[in-house]
């Protein structure tokens, strides 16, 4: 059984996939599996046993425009898979399907191009996106699958030699994610600094902040923390908050990447988004902030570049007395912490 997954979305969306894979491979155990995403998704996937192949579907690059869609199909037709699965809900995706020529292509019943699948799966908006992915493969059981990442040895010991250069090792890490590609989604910084001003104050805690490159330019405090924005990559990233005691992240990948270790507890922060569009933690050491009974959330299933209110409520209120407190409250620390 020769089987393809086609998932070009965002970081957070190719992790949340993963559960799927394992899925997968325990329901035909003797398939060969292969996974179309890009260059990032490559990168978060990579190790993973349970993939034969990865191929990368460079959009802005090798694959640019039509041309490159359809040299893409090409090559996945010439690799005769009898199953295409397609969780991607946007038309290219769709159309790749299509030109694998595969006799069974599964998709979404809301997706673009749904016409060119062979079977239709029902989006379900009320499950979380790890319930909806796995409904792609019968039967539907009550096992619980599990997000799994696979960070190499030599990016698990270059994180260890951060850990010991910076004396974390015997301290409770707490780790602050303050980015997201949409600035809506974004906890005021000066309430992630007075976050981390207040935890300075116990010595026995150690504070570290990742992030991207493009998450740099956020003015951060950066005495007394551990600042690895910029210097991880994907799966390094993942073995960093594997080691947290707590995450503190907005609605964006940290959220799930980390949801894919059972030892950090992760404090989410919820503002413009809901978890009911089902991207809340899949991990059950959670928990989410948001201010309910806003009648203007949501704005968007993104974010957006700006409040719409123009008054940022949604995240405003979320003070960062609240987020202390929980801190304070899982790691057993004083109250004047």
């Amino acid at each position: 059984m020769r089987i393809l997954i086609i998932h070009t979305a965002f970081i957070g969306d190719i992790v949340l996939s993963t559960p799927l894979i394992k899925k997968i491979k325990d329901t035909y155990p003797d398939s060969d599996i292969t996974y179309v995403t890009t260059p990032s998704g490559e990168a978060i996937l990579k190790n993973n046993p349970h993939l034969n192949n990865i191929i990368v579907y460079d959009k802005r690059g090798e694959h640019k425009g039509l041309s490159g869609v359809w040299q893409l199909g090409k090559r996945l037709r010439y690799e005769n898979f009898n199953m295409v699965i397609v969780p991607h809900r946007y038309l290219r995706s769709s159309v790749l399907a299509w030109l694998s020529r595969s006799p069974i292509r599964i998709g979404y019943d809301i997706a673009s191009g749904k016409c060119l699948f062979t079977q239709k799966i029902k989006y379900d908006k009320s499950k979380h996106e790890v319930e909806k992915l796995l409904s792609f493969i019968v039967p539907e059981n009550k096992k619980r699958y599990e997000i799994e990442l696979y960070p190499s040895e030599s990016e698990k010991e270059k994180i260890s030699n951060i850990w010991k250069e910076n004396n974390l090792e015997d301290k409770k890490v707490v780790i602050l994610a303050p980015g997201s590609k949409w600035f809506t989604k974004q906890w005021p910084v000066e309430y992630f600094n007075e976050v981390i001003e207040k935890l300075k104050i116990n010595k026995k805690i150690g504070i570290v902040v990742v992030g991207g490159k493009e998450e740099e330019n956020l003015p951060i405090v950066k005495d007394g923390v551990v600042d690895l924005r910029g210097k991880t990559s994907l799966l390094q990233l993942a073995d960093v908050l594997s080691r947290g005691d707590i995450v503190v992240t907005n609605d964006s990948s940290p959220i799930h990447i980390a949801s894919a270790f059972k030892k950090p507890r992760i404090l989410a922060i919820f503002g413009p988004t809901v978890k009911e569009f089902g991207f809340f933690p899949w991990s059950l050491n959670s928990k989410v902030f948001e201010v309910e009974n806003l009648n203007c959330r949501p704005c968007g299933i993104h974010g957006g570049k700006s409040c719409p209110k123009k008054d940022f409520q949604c995240m405003k209120k979320i003070l960062p007395e609240y987020i202390l407190s929980e801190i304070n409250s899982y790691l057993g620390c004083d109250k004047n912490v």
